[in-house]
């Protein structure tokens, strides 16, 4: 078990969320030229109850980001009905035509520690910079960091909960912000970020596609494994799992080999599979169709390997272990693949 956080700081962090709105194809929240000025105001208004704080908040054409405290399950979901509703009507007036403003409901995500709290605060800064709205963080206008930082005055927005986060002396405060402000988020990171926000959605190969098109925030341990596979894909993902399975069971490179045996390539693709459904990366249906089998041939083939005691260990593996161990492989030049997807 970790180490346990100082009850304040718990009973504060546990009440912390991040709520994010995504404009349907068609929709610009920013549509004119007053409307980011009204919306930042309703933020503000709703958040004047007792028991809630407006600790960030960024607007932009398409997305619309808030991190708050709200101390109780009803005061989440009052926020969120509340602003979802005014801006819906807005964003409709505006466009004056009928349809969903939003591509997807509300979406809200705890943020249960200081780490994960100042991370988002990371995101949600550069988001701007990553939109291609401006070049650096601090010169977006519609945003708390303007406020925050000091360049503009608060119009109604109380900035102090937020640098104490810093510091206890603001000009301390800004100087730590400032400070963090300085590591521009990876590639991978956005990817996990956008991943689990819903805000990108999985990439699948039109073959394996799903029926359903609606689009769903992804599993963290999922949107992990999709961007250190380098991109948005769920192959690339499945390819990473591939290369960490034929390490661990094949150290003598047989399966890299058109001759390899077929029991060999069954149960990697069966420790593949039981993989990828532990982590939440894809069905066992999706796995069976992308190496050219049934689905309950692989589902018979997965239980075989979860009896097995060597096997059960290696799926007990922590992912952090597994993604750890792709990125040596991927050093030393040593991805791998199984290859020769018949129909097992």
């Amino acid at each position: 078990m970790g180490a346990e956080k100082p009850k304040g700081e718990a009973s504060a962090l546990e009440k912390t969320w991040s709520l994010s709105w995504q404009a349907a194809p068609g929709r610009d929240f920013l549509a004119h030229e007053r409307t980011a000025e009204r919306i930042r105001e309703r933020l503000i208004a709703a958040h004047r109850q007792s028991g809630r704080q407006l600790l960030y908040y960024v607007l932009m054409p398409t997305e619309i980001h808030i991190v708050a405290r709200i101390d109780d399950g009803d005061g989440i979901v009052g926020v969120m009905r509340s602003c979802s509703h005014i801006l819906s009507r807005w964003v409709r007036a505006a466009h004056v035509r009928r349809g969903p403003a939003f591509a997807a409901k509300c979406r809200a995500e705890p943020l249960e520690s200081r780490q994960a709290l100042r991370r988002e605060i990371l995101m949600l800064a550069w988001r701007p910079v990553k939109l291609g709205l401006c070049k650096r963080p601090k010169r977006y206008p519609n945003a708390a960091l303007s406020v925050v930082t000091g360049l503009k005055s608060g119009e109604g927005f109380d900035a102090k909960p937020l640098l104490s986060l810093y510091g206890e002396l603001i000009s301390v405060a800004r100087a730590a912000l400032d400070a963090t402000l300085r590591a521009r988020p990876s590639d991978e990171a956005w990817r996990v970020w956008e991943l689990t926000r819903g805000l990108e959605e999985p990439a699948t190969p039109q073959s394996l596609a799903s029926a359903a098109a609606t689009r769903r925030a992804v599993d963290p341990m999922a949107a992990s494994l999709i961007a250190a596979g380098g991109g948005y894909g769920v192959e690339g993902a499945l390819s990473l799992l591939e290369s960490w399975v034929c390490a661990k069971i094949d150290a003598s490179g047989r399966l890299d080999t058109p001759t390899c045996p077929r029991g060999l390539k069954v149960r990697a693709r069966a420790l593949v599979a039981c993989m990828a459904a532990d982590c939440r990366l894809c069905s066992s249906a999706f796995v069976a169709r992308h190496y050219g089998c049934s689905k309950g041939t692989l589902s018979v083939q997965m239980a075989r390997r979860r009896s097995h005691l060597s096997d059960r260990k290696l799926l007990a593996t922590p992912l952090q272990r597994v993604l750890q161990d792709v990125a040596e492989l991927r050093r030393a030049g040593l991805m791998r693949s199984i290859p020769g997807k018949d129909h097992a």
